[in-house]
C-alpha cells in the first residue's frame, strides 16, 4: 500500500489522530513520524517545530467543530440552537477527545485569527443573538456557556459523575436549559460612568 505523501496536513491529521488516541502530550514530532512511517527528520522539510504541529492541531479541531455545529444549528434559534451547539460540542468532544483537548490550551495568534476559529466564535455569536444580547454582553455569555460545556465534559470525561443514580444526560439537559433561562433573563450592562 503506497504511503500517503508528507504533507503539512497529513502531519497535523496523523497528530490529531495521535492525539485522540493518546491524548494530546503524547503530540511529540517523533511519535508523528512514527505514526505516518517515516524518520522524524523527514518532518522538518513540512513542518517548523512541535509547536507548529499543535497549533495546527488546534486550527483542525476548530474548522472540524465549526462544521459539526454549523450542521446542528442550521435553521434554528434560541433555546434550540443553545441545545444543537452545546450537544454537538458535547458529541465532538466524545469523539474526538485529543482534539477537544487541544482546544482547552492557549492557542497562539495564528490560530486565533484562523479562518476556523472565527467560524466558530461566528457561530457561538449567533446563537447569542438570539437572546437579544448586547454586543458587550455576547462576550460575557460566550464566557458563560463555554465554562459551562467545557467544565461538564472535563468532569464527565474523569468519571466524576459515575457515583451517582441520576442520568448525567438529564444533568447535561438541566445545565443547558439554566443557561437558557440565564440568557431569556439576561440583565443588560450598564455603561460605566453612566448615571
Amino acid at each position: 500500500m503506497p504511503r500517503t505523501p508528507l504533507t503539512p496536513q497529513t502531519i497535523v491529521a496523523a497528530a490529531a489522530d495521535l492525539a485522540d488516541r493518546d491524548g494530546f502530550d503524547a503530540i511529540v514530532v517523533s511519535a508523528v513520524a512514527r505514526q505516518l512511517g517515516v524518520q522524524t527528520a523527514s518532518l522538518y522539510g513540512h513542518v517548523r517545530d512541535r509547536e507548529a504541529i499543535l497549533s495546527g492541531v488546534q486550527e483542525l479541531a476548530l474548522a472540524e467543530l465549526a462544521d459539526a455545529v454549523g450542521a446542528a444549528i442550521a435553521g434554528r434559534s434560541r433555546r434550540d440552537a443553545l441545545v444543537a451547539m452545546g450537544d454537538a460540542q458535547r458529541d465532538f468532544a466524545r469523539g474526538h477527545p485529543g482534539r477537544w483537548e487541544s482546544l482547552q490550551r492557549r492557542a497562539d495568534t495564528g490560530v486565533v485569527r484562523s479562518e476556523a476559529a472565527a467560524r466558530v466564535s461566528g457561530q457561538t455569536v449567533a446563537v447569542l443573538r438570539g437572546y437579544r444580547l448586547a454586543d458587550d454582553d455576547i462576550v460575557h455569555a460566550a464566557r458563560m456557556s463555554g465554562a459551562t460545556v467545557a467544565g461538564f465534559v472535563a468532569l464527565e470525561r474523569t468519571g466524576a459523575f459515575d457515583h451517582r443514580d441520576q442520568s448525567v444526560d438529564e444533568s447535561w439537559r438541566r445545565s443547558i436549559d439554566a443557561l437558557d433561562v440565564v440568557f431569556t433573563s439576561w440583565t443588560p450592562s450598564v455603561e460605566e460612568g453612566a448615571s
